[in-house]
């Protein structure tokens, strides 16, 4: 059976069609399955940030990371290669940052600073004319957030408990205060009494003599004999008084011719 030569033709410029279709379906850089995880979503300063890879084949030819609205050799940061021994290549971008790849096309970004912030770009290499692209945008805060603070409910037994306990201490304290200032002061009157005071006036007792003798002025001027001077020296036990005689009528001139000697001073007038 023969098929016609119409068909034949139909037939060869429907097949040439889609190989056409097909070849430029394959793009040279596909952004569909490929996607980036950030670990953590939101990174700190001086905190480790994994960007994880996720959709890509199990074979390919390598990876390249860029850091950049757009990938190039200048915004190149690494490119990874597995096959090699040393298969990581750093590029021009990388700088003083310190950042590893791995071989599920991931990476890893130690100690992220606010400088690192900005647009990353894996591109995967299938084979040479496929390719795999995915992109992210990186925020590092200068910062550390500060986490909400939980309050716990305070109820109303221990507020009272602490009221009390600060009004009871503080009594202390000024109570305390007052005691020392009171007795600073009870010492140092009770000093001022003994370097200020005078001493008393009043009779002297004598060891063994409980007479009390008294000093008082005289009015007139004290004649002492001369004849007693000894017996005002020498203490002398009383005389007994002799028996009362009777007074004769001259008794005025006797007693003035014969005065009595005795241990006191006699008076005598003055001029």
């Amino acid at each position: 059976m023969e098929i016609p030569t119409g068909t034949q033709c139909h037939f060869s410029k429907g097949l040439l069609l889609s190989a056409s279709v097909l070849a430029l379906w394959i793009p040279q850089g596909s952004w569909a399955d490929l996607r980036i995880q950030k670990i953590p979503e939101k990174p700190q300063k001086d905190q480790d940030l994994l960007l994880s890879v996720q959709g890509i084949p199990d074979t390919f030819q390598d990876f390249v990371w860029y850091l950049g609205e757009e990938a190039y050799g200048g915004t190149r940061l690494f490119t990874y290669i597995p096959e090699l021994q040393r298969p990581q290549r750093d590029g021009s971008a990388m700088e003083q940052r310190d950042i590893v790849g791995f071989p599920n096309g991931s990476m890893l970004l130690r100690h992220a600073q606010p400088e690192d912030s900005g647009t990353y770009i894996v591109v995967v290499t299938i084979n040479p004319s496929w390719a795999m692209r995915a992109k992210t945008e990186i925020q590092v805060a200068k910062k550390h957030t500060e986490l909400p603070v939980t309050r716990l409910p305070v109820s109303t037994g221990i507020v009272a408990i602490i009221i009390i306990g600060s009004v009871v201490a503080v009594s202390l304290f000024i109570g305390s205060i007052a005691y020392l200032l009171m007795t600073r002061g009870c010492k140092g009157r009770s000093h001022r009494m003994e370097t200020t005071g005078k001493p008393e006036l009043g009779p002297s007792r004598n060891a063994g003599d409980n007479n009390i003798y008294e000093t008082m002025p005289s009015p007139v001027f004290l004649v002492c004999p001369l004849n007693d001077t000894g017996s005002m020296d020498t203490p002398t036990a009383p005389r007994l008084a002799p028996p009362p005689q009777p007074e004769p009528e001259n008794h005025h001139y006797q007693d003035l011719l014969n005065p009595d000697p005795s241990p006191y001073c006699q008076l005598g007038q003055t001029s």
